[in-house]
């Protein structure tokens, strides 16, 4: 099979195949079914590797497929690398970040120059083989999910991180699938509900479960690294663990935060007044004031007054940010008919 059939008709070594951000993005021209996206810091020897075998991988595919390779701040020749490639790979756009933006960044920038109908997140250090990708989304394209993780088979070294990670998760989400740090397949209009947030990539799962989107898992065997190392240490599982946490309460109470917070002030208040009427009761009868009530009493008052304030100022917020969602939906309406209208023109 030829690399134009390979790349669904993209035009090889075309100026456009090579977008910077600094560049307006343009629309989708000529769709594909599969846009593999690939971020990759530092990764120039792992580039040719993995180009060599999506090749291999797409041409035993009945389905289209690109791949939209994203530098995100590489120090080494990772761009170098990859404006050879496009020469030699008709499936094969690229962007460049000028500076290291993150995963979710980087996920962004693809799907911004993806023509696929489905996305798939795929690291670039070879631990994923491309030759599982036609079967990481072949339960969207025959409709049978709206996303897709995989389920890492085989041994690696943070296996008890990643357990206690996922497990978590599922409690926190409750989830169908058993891994959500893996390679993942989605269709386009997933990435829509996704906040762009540094390193919310790691909860795309549960975030699109919650937007009501199906969701099943498929078996990936896991290799060893093919070249470089990883980026992620010990360092990174405070931050997964309070990134869980934001995820949870955004899903639990983003939408209506004064339910908690009104909640707890409403609490925080009763608890003021039945100290109160104790300590006015001890003082009646007794002839006696104890600091210790008064002073439990101003702070359930203060407290309580705070956490309803901060309900009602998190409902504004929730109410514009609702307003720009539904701004956002109307807009991708509009250029959706706008590319059709193009499309049959």
């Amino acid at each position: 099979m030829s690399a134009a059939a390979l790349g669904g008709g993209a035009m090889p070594n075309a100026p456009s195949a090579m977008s910077r951000l600094d560049r307006p993005f343009a629309p989708p021209e000529r769709p594909v079914d599969v846009s593999v996206l690939v971020p990759a810091k530092d990764e120039a020897e792992n580039l040719p590797v993995f180009m060599e075998q999506a090749a291999a991988a797409f041409a035993s595919s009945t389905a289209s497929f690109e791949v939209v390779v994203i530098d995100d701040g590489s120090a080494d020749a990772t761009w170098r690398v990859l404006q050879d490639l496009t020469t030699r790979y008709a499936f094969l756009r690229t962007a460049q970040h000028k500076r290291q933006r993150g995963i979710a960044d980087a996920l962004r920038t693809g799907y911004l120059q993806a023509r696929g109908r489905v996305l798939v997140f795929y690291p670039a250090d070879l631990q994923y083989k491309p030759e599982d990708i036609p079967r990481l989304v072949a339960p969207i394209l025959a409709g049978d999910a709206d996303m897709v993780t995989g389920y890492k088979q085989g041994h690696y070294e943070k296996a008890f991180v990643s357990r206690i990670y996922n497990g978590l998760s599922r409690r926190l989400f409750d989830l169908p699938v058993r891994d959500l740090n893996s390679v993942k397949a989605y269709r386009r209009e997933v990435m829509d509900a996704i906040p762009v947030r540094p390193d919310w990539h790691r909860y795309m799962i549960a975030i699109a479960a919650s937007q009501g989107f199906t969701v099943t898992e498929v078996p990936v065997p896991l290799y060893p690294r093919h070249a470089g190392r990883s980026k992620f240490g010990l360092a990174r599982i405070p931050v997964g663990v309070l990134d869980m946490l934001a995820v949870w309460f955004e899903l639990r109470f983003g939408q209506k935060p004064l339910l908690l917070f009104g909640m707890v002030g409403a609490a925080l208040f009763v608890i003021g007044v039945l100290a109160g009427i104790v300590a006015l009761a001890m003082l009646a009868l007794r002839d006696v004031g104890v600091r210790a009530v008064w002073t439990i009493i101003q702070t359930c008052l203060i407290l309580g007054s705070i956490f309803f304030a901060a309900g009602l100022l998190g409902e504004q917020i929730a109410g514009q940010r609702a307003e720009l969602r539904e701004l956002r939906r109307r807009m991708d309406e509009v250029r959706a008919a706008r590319d059709d209208t193009v499309e049959r023109g």
